[in-house]
């Protein structure tokens, strides 16, 4: 969109070489100018105008834009980053997987650990090691889950979103 400008960033607010991942800040005439009456949260979200999107991902180096994630969905696992897609990504490889989503779960070792929910796929069967040992074989040994539970149903609002504070809380 004219006189739009998306940049990745990262946690100290610098511009990003292409291929990292950061956080999408945009800024334009399209952009909200703050929220009604809140200057501290407007700051917060919308440093100089521009709007920090709390969506994760890279530009490459034609300038195309790669959506990685949801920033507050980030795990941080013994000091590494983990994204839920990745490791969801993953579990959706599994034949018997129907449905997967990762979250963050507190671990006293890690600080937090990643956690699996999945639903299978009807008439297939996979349990919680078998699941976690496909992981294991094809992701870095602090992405994989180490913890899957089988669900009936992944809870999702009434237009599809995973519903991850649910799966946190529950």
């Amino acid at each position: 969109m004219f006189n739009t400008v998306v940049r990745v960033v990262g946690e100290d607010g610098e511009e990003l070489p292409p291929g990292e991942i950061g956080e999408f800040v945009t800024s334009g005439p399209q952009v909200v100018p703050g929220y009604w009456q809140k200057p501290e949260e407007t700051e917060h979200a919308l440093p100089g105008g521009a709007l920090k999107t709390g969506d994760v991902g890279f530009m490459d180096g034609d300038g195309w834009f790669y959506l990685v994630d949801r920033k507050k969905d980030q795990i941080n696992a013994s000091g590494y980053k983990v994204w839920p897609r990745e490791v969801e990504d993953v579990l959706y490889g599994h034949p018997a997987v129907r449905e997967a989503a990762v979250v963050g779960v507190p671990d006293e070792y890690r600080g937090e650990t990643v956690k699996a929910y999945v639903s299978l796929k009807e008439g297939s069967s996979a349990g919680a090691e078998e699941l976690i040992a496909f992981c294991k074989e094809r992701m870095a040994a602090y992405k994989y889950p180490r913890q899957v539970e089988v669900i009936d149903e992944i809870p999702k609002t009434a237009t599809g979103k995973v519903l991850r504070r649910e799966l946190r809380d529950g």
